[in-house]
């Protein structure tokens, strides 16, 4: 007999309920208690992604969860990982790659349920996250990420409500009246998460809602945002990040509309000292210590916005007030002279202007590199001036997730020293002459301690604040 773990279902009143976050917390818990667990989730809709080791793209929080469970990420954590793109396409990725146009229905439903059977056969226990809100009337039919995964699994369902956000007993209490009597059935109980003040007080809400419900509360969860996962949805960016009351470095990441792979800013976000702030098109820039333009999924597109937006000469006005800018994948293509799309990838213009503030030429094609690499900083740099002088000679993991290919002139400050397994040397980045504009096409760097820690004591420096 084919051995077939169980599977335990965490979904949620609305998205950012906190489903991800419990997720995780309950895959390290097993792992610790010594079951083999593994996270999964059927459909992810996120700009946000994680590479596996075999060059899979996945959602970034089902590779956080993964960590947590003391495992590697696979592609069958996350089967389906839809991308939002300009017009109203979407990039739509199935076990790891992009396909060509978007699957029908049932082939994406196919691929969710091999894929759980798969690590069904693997592990001891499943931890399954849903989508949003199992209670979207307009979307139950074609819903394949809520109870139609409970139902295949006949797992039970634990329902998590925001009590931060207010309302929580009435988006509970609602969500189990708008399932039908089947999907009311697998809820077995609810999960209050962000609580923030005396338990005591919340005990008669808890008393009505299981009265109501007929469901017992079975947990309640302080407020602690430093247990969150990265965030999958650019909309989280609108409520301010910052940990410091009183910043001494301003760090200023340019949001465009279809900013991808912002997560990749955590590490700096817990830094002690430092603020990171989110400017949209409309809002000023201000007088930061760093710009960062980040990925993008749709880098043509976000190039427009940043033109007609005024937030090109605004950070033309910043470059001559010798403010650093961090040019990162999308955000360093942009940078660069000209974006060519031969075959119309991204846009029905064959050819885009750049800032023309690096020396490159970025050329789409049709097929995605994805790939974990390793990169060596401050490689034979013939000066140290502007950011180069904060890179130490590191050599530090990172990932691509990329159409490009950047041809760049002049020496490079990152060069990949390792793909996927095998050693090469290549260009990963390149600068201005004066240092003060870096980019690279390698993600996750600064998600390393000690490269964050080299580039804000550069900016300590430059501020006369070391």
């Amino acid at each position: 007999m084919t051995h077939r773990a169980r599977v335990l279902m965490i979904q949620g009143t609305a998205s950012h309920a906190g489903k991800s976050t419990v997720v995780a917390a309950l895959c390290r818990v097993f792992a610790r208690d010594g079951l083999r667990v593994a996270p999964f989730k059927a459909q992810n809709i996120s700009l946000n992604a994680a590479v596996t080791p075999g060059g899979g793209e996945i959602g970034v929080a089902q590779a956080v969860q993964a960590r947590a469970a003391g495992i590697e990420p696979a592609v069958e954590m996350n089967p389906v990982l839809v991308k939002p793109a300009p017009a109203g396409r979407t990039q739509v990725v199935v076990l790891g790659r992009a396909a060509p146009s978007p699957p029908p229905r049932p082939a994406l439903w196919r691929a969710i349920a091999r894929s759980l059977d798969t690590l069904r056969a693997r592990c001891d226990l499943v931890i399954a996250e849903g989508a949003g809100s199992p209670a979207e009337v307009n979307l139950r039919r074609s819903d394949v990420a809520n109870m139609r995964v409970a139902r295949y699994a006949d797992a039970p369902v634990l329902l998590v409500g925001d009590i931060d956000r207010g309302g929580v007993f009435a988006s509970l209490v609602g969500t189990m009246a708008l399932l039908d009597r089947t999907e009311r059935a697998l809820v077995r109980g609810f999960v209050i998460n962000k609580f923030r003040g005396d338990p005591a007080g919340l005990r008669p809400g808890l008393r009505d809602l299981e009265a109501r419900t007929r469901r017992p509360v079975l947990g309640v969860i302080p407020y602690a945002p430093a247990w969150q996962v990265p965030e999958e949805d650019g909309v989280a960016l609108d409520r301010g990040r910052s940990r410091d009351d009183a910043p001494r470095l301003d760090i200023a990441v340019v949001q465009l509309p279809y900013i991808s792979n912002f997560d990749e800013f955590d590490g700096l976000e817990q830094e002690p000292g430092v603020r990171v702030r989110y400017v949209r098109p409309g809002q000023r820039l201000g007088r930061p210590d760093l710009v960062i333009l980040p990925g993008s999924k749709s880098t043509v597109a976000d190039l427009d916005v940043l033109r007609r937006s005024g937030l090109a000469d605004a950070l033309r006005g910043a470059l001559s007030e010798h403010t650093p800018v961090l040019g990162i994948c999308g955000g360093y293509q942009m940078l660069g002279r000209r974006i060519d799309d031969p075959h119309g990838v991204e846009s029905p213009r064959r050819s885009v202007e750049g800032l023309g503030w690096l020396p490159i030429v970025t050329t789409f094609g049709r097929a995605k590199r994805t790939a974990r690499v390793r990169v060596r900083l401050a490689a034979a740099l013939p000066h140290r001036g502007g950011l180069l002088g904060a890179w130490p000679p590191l050599e530090v993991p990172g990932y691509e997730i990329r159409m490009g290919r950047s041809s760049a002139a002049g020496p490079a400050w990152v060069r990949i020293v390792e793909r996927a397994g095998r050693r090469c040397d290549e260009p990963g980045g390149a600068a201005s002459p004066d240092g003060l504009i870096c980019g690279t096409v390698v993600h996750g760097l600064l998600a390393d301690p000690a490269v964050r820690e080299a580039l804000l004591e550069r900016l300590r420096v430059r501020r006369g604040r070391g």
